[in-house]
């Protein structure tokens, strides 16, 4: 594999680490820093000619910073000569903000592509984009992977009774259906109604959950209000356990709080977006992506199928 090179921002350097640990190579040598007023510098410290050139960097926290390194980390490996380049992007930023709900308002998910292309990478990989609809703002290829493999295999091996998973809104029953099929547990929703930004209020729990061990899936926790209220709603109405499940752990403003006063079973988050340490969640389990974008690079490089992985 000395053809394959992987390169990481600041953003999240253990889980690059990851992946090179997973495919046996060291992570590539990079320079990144920020000067007095703020503006990032990057050097890419070893010989990319011609090399198959991946870098990593989830958008999360501060996403400014973090995209803007994303950007210039591209454009170096490009002007270095770089025989292909793909935008690892574990958690897409802006992902949210992928259509207009008010007038006056831009499309950022889609003007983020837009940065990213710019700088002409010849591909991109992520992983469970808040809209699927975002790989269409992209003109190259996009590989989109999942964490319910890696999830059902572990809530599999728990051998849970009795099990519901519950989708925290009507937009997320489709991804929790699919949850539900693999480890053969029934369906139930949350009809909240959101009365502003990042706040929502639940109403009402349609399914049976009584007595049940609940399954909060949602694709990713920010502040924490939906998944907390949602909880408490259904440990109010019966519940025996609620686990919560998410891919992307954003945790913003008092989210650690939130999650830290409801009675989880267990807090499953993967390691899409690092969390520091300084985030103490209770109950906390993460589970690694770094094998599953550990293949896919491998499959990329060789120029196999990625979909088989998720057959």
């Amino acid at each position: 594999m000395n053809n394959l090179a992987i390169f990481s921002g600041n953003s999240n350097i253990p889980l690059a680490q990851s992946i090179c640990d997973n495919l046996n190579i060291p992570l590539g040598k990079i320079t990144l820093k920020k000067f007095s007023d703020g503006e990032i510098s990057i050097k890419i410290d070893e010989n990319v000619r011609g090399r198959d050139v991946f870098i990593v960097q989830p958008v999360s926290f501060p996403a400014n910073d973090n995209l803007m390194e994303l950007i210039l980390i591209l454009d170096a490996a490009r002007r270095a000569s770089a025989r292909r380049i793909t935008a690892v992007i574990p958690y897409y930023g802006y992902g949210r903000q992928d259509r207009k709900v008010e007038p006056r308002v831009p499309i950022s998910a889609r003007v983020v592509a837009d940065l990213i292309q710019s700088m002409s990478p010849d591909r991109v990989l992520t992983m469970d984009l808040h809209a699927d609809q975002i790989q269409g703002f992209f003109h190259i290829p996009v590989d989109h992977l999942y964490y319910s493999p890696v999830l059902i295999e572990y809530l599999l091996s728990k051998n849970l009774p009795d099990l519901v998973v519950v989708s925290p809104d009507s937009g997320g029953a489709e991804r929790a259906r699919f949850l539900g099929k693999r480890i053969n547990a029934s369906l139930a929703i949350i009809d909240k109604r959101r009365q502003r930004a990042n706040e929502s209020e639940v109403m009402n729990v349609i399914g049976e959950i009584d007595k049940k061990n609940c399954i909060i899936l949602d694709d990713m926790i920010d502040t924490a209000g939906t998944i907390s209220k949602a909880a408490a709603a259904l440990l109010e109405k019966g519940a025996k356990s609620v686990i919560c499940c998410a891919t992307h752990g954003v945790l913003s403003g008092e989210a650690v709080d939130k999650l830290n006063s409801v009675n989880f079973s267990e807090i499953i988050l993967s390691d899409t977006i690092n969390i520091p340490e300084t985030k103490k969640i209770n109950k906390l389990k993460k589970i690694s992506v770094g094998k599953l974008f550990a293949n896919a690079i491998d499959r990329i490089h060789n120029e196999e199928s990625i979909s088989s992985l998720f057959i």
